[in-house]
């Protein structure tokens, strides 16, 4: 077994303010395959660490500085390709500025109360789970079988 393997690495934010409201990104199904109501986040970019590329992301696609965001789990699969898919899952309470909306989906604040009526990214509900549990840290995928059935792990 090799002790190395390609991986793509990823980040996702839970802005939550003092009266249960958090930032959902809506994002359009014609541009994304993780379409729908989600959270915002990208990719980690070459010698990037993981809480820079957390703010980066979270201010390039709603316009908030956010402030002490706290590592809370990660979710990972292996990809189509064979690689590992890792989204590092993150959770800010304190941030500046005001939101807005760009080409990667429409921004607004939301109830978190809400979100489960709402249009979601897929499994974006087991991803708050983890988000929200601290006695979670982990959500992942495994292959069950050839036919493409995947079980879900949560610890």
């Amino acid at each position: 077994m090799a002790r190395k393997e390609m991986v793509t690495l990823t980040n996702m934010c839970l802005i939550e303010d003092k009266e249960g409201n958090i930032v959902v990104q809506i994002r359009d199904p014609k541009r994304y395959r993780w379409a729908g109501v989600a959270f915002p986040g990208g990719h980690i970019e070459e010698n990037e660490c993981f809480y820079d590329s957390v703010v980066r992301e979270v201010y390039e696609e709603t316009g908030l500085t956010i402030k002490k965001a706290q590592l809370v789990g990660t979710k990972h699969w292996p990809d189509a390709e064979g690689h590992r898919y890792i989204v590092f899952l993150y959770k800010a309470t304190e941030f500046s500025g005001q939101i807005h909306s760009t080409e990667e989906g429409e921004v607004c604040w939301v109830k978190k109360t809400d979100l489960a009526g709402m249009d979601l990214a897929y499994d974006l509900l087991e991803v708050l789970k983890v988000m929200d549990d601290p006695d979670l840290s982990e959500f992942f995928y495994r292959k069950k079988d050839s036919q493409g059935e995947w079980d879900k792990y949560f610890r």
